[in-house]
């Protein structure tokens, strides 16, 4: 979808090198500048480098400096995960920038965003997601808050957005010849994705207090523990599901369960379907629920997941390099994008004849 489409990547953690490697699969070619000075401590073969080139320069020695300017000269896109301020340290900001590639799209990732009070202080994503509203729904009423690592602030408030940021920039500028500076941070991104669960607020369905809106404090959409220690995850939201849902356990007929919607029978459904699956292991649920609407599934590891029919049919979960990824997604006119190649690192004498 991007061949030829030239992105630089500034050395970085996590939500920087996820895009870098998304846009990868995506077709681009992406070429990460690591620190010479730190060349010990640089990932090799780093599954998040997969179908990357890199070079280590010394950004503070004006030859080396000189090469990085030329590589972003010829380049569409920059994707850079420093504090702010470390870049222009770097006479790489920006503003430094127009003159030598007034096209570049200029993504800066970062957790606090470009501007306000923390923008310059050190955070990770719970720090982040926990500050905009993004955690309190996290976990059940009276539990700590607790989510999926890296999900929810890094790679969905931070990684996709910025992906989102760099796509519309390469457009701006096939259209009008312009660059673009993405500001992607994690707080900004994260909190819009609320807006889907905001939304709720229309029906009544979402409260400011945990456990009482109808996705974190129904009896319908939560998981339970079975009798072997793992999980099962019910969502049967609507009436149809629901219904289907009851007459598997043959409970459609209990005056307890007949309710779906009533927030004070909520507690009471949920200790009496508590009290139902915990009385099976989780293939007997799985098994139960596996060919009908009744929104059932069971809860995997990644590795679990690998040989599920389903997971296995859609080849969702692949070994690269020895380690279990997930394969590239989405897939366009049913196909998936070409698997990635292992990081190739090039000597800096010749990286600009590479590059061009």
């Amino acid at each position: 979808m991007l061949p030829g489409t030239k992105i630089i990547e500034f050395e970085g953690l996590g939500p920087a090198p996820f895009a870098g490697r998304m846009l990868a699969e995506l077709g681009a070619d992406v070429l990460v500048i690591k620190n010479l000075n730190q060349i010990e401590k640089s990932l090799k073969n780093s599954v998040l480098n997969a179908g990357k080139k890199s070079v280590f320069l010394d950004l503070k020695n004006a030859g080396d400096h000189s090469i990085a300017l030329e590589l972003i000269r010829k380049s569409h896109a920059l994707i850079e995960g420093f504090r702010p301020g470390v870049m222009e340290r770097l006479n790489l900001g920006p503003n430094d920038l127009k003159k030598a590639n007034k096209r570049l799209v200029y993504g800066r990732m970062t957790g606090w965003g470009q501007t306000g009070p923390r923008s310059k202080q050190a955070g990770h994503d719970l720090n982040y997601i926990g500050l905009n509203g993004s955690l309190h729904y996290a976990s059940q009423a009276g539990d700590i808050p607790q989510t999926i690592p890296t999900l929810v602030g890094d790679i969905g408030g931070g990684s996709l957005y910025l992906i989102i940021g760099i796509l519309s920039g390469l457009l701006k500028a096939q259209n009008t010849g312009e660059g673009t500076i993405v500001d992607a941070a994690i707080v900004d991104g994260s909190a819009h994705m609320m807006n889907l669960l905001m939304s709720m607020q229309d029906t009544g369905s979402i409260e400011m207090k945990r456990g009482l809106s109808l996705l974190d404090g129904s009896h319908l959409s939560r998981c339970y523990r079975c009798s072997d220690g793992k999980y099962i995850s019910v969502q049967c939201l609507e009436p149809k599901f629901y219904n289907q849902f009851l007459e598997v356990l043959s409970i459609d007929k209990n005056s307890l369960m007949q309710t779906q919607y009533a927030r004070g029978q909520w507690q009471a459904q949920t200790e009496f379907l508590s009290d139902i699956f915990i009385e099976k292991p989780q293939s007997h649920w799985t098994e139960l629920f596996s060919d009908l609407d009744a929104c059932v599934a069971p809860i995997l590891n990644p590795e679990e997941a690998e040989s599920d029919p389903h997971i296995k049919s859609r080849e969702i979960w692949v070994r690269e390099n020895g380690y279990l990824m997930a394969a590239a997604a989405p897939r366009f006119d049913e196909k998936r994008p070409k698997a990635l190649k292992s990081e190739i690192t090039i000597d800096k004498k010749d990286i600009i004849s590479d590059w061009t």
